[in-house]
């Protein structure tokens, strides 16, 4: 039985509708991890292949894609986020404006022992949103889409993106790492907990903080975070 290779896989992709549809949460692709680029595409192939990727982000709309969710088994993922949000979500989330960046065969680890808490969503996973304790500094490393080498650190929000877009290449979905009495529709994440951070949705919905120090989880580092880009959450 013939097999499609890469190359004929982006190919079809690229020639079918636009922007690229974006896998939802049950495909196979999305809990396999990915293969490491090692140059299986030309690099004008590659040039569009991130084009497109990009262009679904936008249309999306959210802040990261990895190549898996548009059914890529490849490391490669794309960031972007204006951070259009208010100054008080700002200094709560550390959410700044994080530039277009591609990354190849991204690699993190935790920088320091401090972690926050997000709501995050996912463009595979629509309409849900929970919240994700994560490292609140990483170290990134890997490659971009020139081949140049990338060491750096990211940290706040920036961080969790970068985060949430490498674990989609390892076949990980926020909702694994998720405080599951936290999982909350999009419409209650609007409704009720739309505050800089979520303290308030712990204290109701009965879930831990990190750092939290009482009932209310008023002490702990906590925001809200999904690839979709949202004022409350980022979505990868």
């Amino acid at each position: 039985m013939p097999t499609t290779t890469l190359p004929e896989l982006v190919d079809e992709l690229l020639s079918g509708t636009r922007p690229l549809p974006i896998l939802s949460a049950g495909v196979p692709v999305l809990r396999r991890p990915a293969l490491p680029y090692e140059g299986q595409l030309a690099a004008d192939q590659l040039d569009r292949l991130l084009t497109a990727m990009r262009e679904a982000m936008h249309s999306a709309p959210g802040v990261g894609l990895a190549a898996p969710q548009i059914g890529v088994p490849l490391r490669l993922a794309v960031i972007e986020d204006p951070a259009e949000v208010t100054a008080e979500v700002r200094e709560a989330r550390g959410r700044v404006p994080q530039p277009y960046r591609v990354l190849v065969n991204p690699r993190y680890e935790p920088v320091g022992d401090g972690r926050a808490a997000f709501f995050e969503g996912c463009l595979s996973i629509p309409g849900w949103q929970a919240v994700v304790g994560r490292p609140d500094r990483i170290r990134l490393r890997g490659q971009d889409e020139t081949g140049r080498e990338l060491d750096e650190e990211f940290t706040g929000w920036p961080a969790r993106i970068v985060q949430h877009e490498a674990d989609h290449l390892d076949g990980v979905l926020y909702l694994d790492l998720a405080e599951t009495r936290s999982l909350s529709s999009a419409e209650a994440v609007s409704d009720y907990w739309s505050q800089p951070t979520p303290a308030t949705a712990a204290h109701s919905l009965g879930f831990p903080l990190p750092g939290a120090t009482d009932a209310t989880g008023a002490a702990s580092a906590a925001d809200a975070a999904d690839d979709s880009g949202g004022t409350g959450t980022t979505t990868p």
